[in-house]
């Protein structure tokens, strides 16, 4: 999802709780990262590869200047011959430790072998965060936690575009009044069948 696109979710989701929560969480991964200099680890359930944030993380890495975003992606299956960044296994969370930071994707239960690595890598002194469907367990673990339960009118993978792109910002946003939902629908509608600006 490009800048524009966020910034018309953002638009749409105005006067709800998800742009600030998405924010007040990129905030806490930020401040996870940048002061201990280590290493972020994503990983997802067995049934949920979290790809697609790695992917939009690497380039909000690149693109604020803030390398320490970029994650490794940690996989409960791999397959021989797969490139390098695609080959992290399980076995990495038993070595994380102090300095490094977790981020736990879970739409649903992530399951009692990722609880007890998670919970692992968090007494060995990695700071622990969620993303996840409201799972106790994983909320109990974590430092930080963002749920986004199943009657909250809104998926998981739509909040993980909103954290992604407020991790990369430098600053956060001008505030703006409130507008009303029908005005946000019209605004939307207005720039997407806008024609493109001219280039000359």
């Amino acid at each position: 999802m490009d800048a524009v696109r966020v910034a018309l979710l953002r638009e749409v989701l105005a006067g709800t709780e998800w742009p600030g929560a998405a924010r007040r969480f990129a905030v806490a991964l930020r401040t996870a990262l940048v002061p201990s200099g280590g290493g972020l680890l994503l990983v997802g359930t067995e049934a949920y590869e979290p790809w697609h944030l790695a992917a939009h993380l690497v380039d909000e890495a690149a693109w604020s200047g803030l390398p320490e975003l970029a994650p490794t992606l940690v996989r409960h299956r791999v397959q021989p011959g797969e490139p390098p960044h695609l080959s992290v296994g399980l076995g990495r969370l038993e070595a994380a430790g102090r300095g490094e930071t977790l981020l736990v994707v879970a739409p649903e239960e992530p399951g009692e072998g990722l609880l007890e690595r998670v919970h692992d890598a968090r007494r060995a002194g990695a700071t622990v965060l969620s993303l996840d469907g409201g799972d106790r367990e994983l909320g109990a673990l974590a430092h930080d936690a963002l749920s986004v339960p199943p009657a909250a009118g809104l998926d998981l993978d739509t909040v993980q575009h909103l954290v992604s792109a407020a991790a990369g910002e430098n600053s956060l946003p001008v505030q703006r009044t409130p507008l009303r939902f029908r005005d946000r629908l019209t605004r939307m509608a207005d720039q997407l069948t806008a024609p493109p600006p001219s280039r000359w």
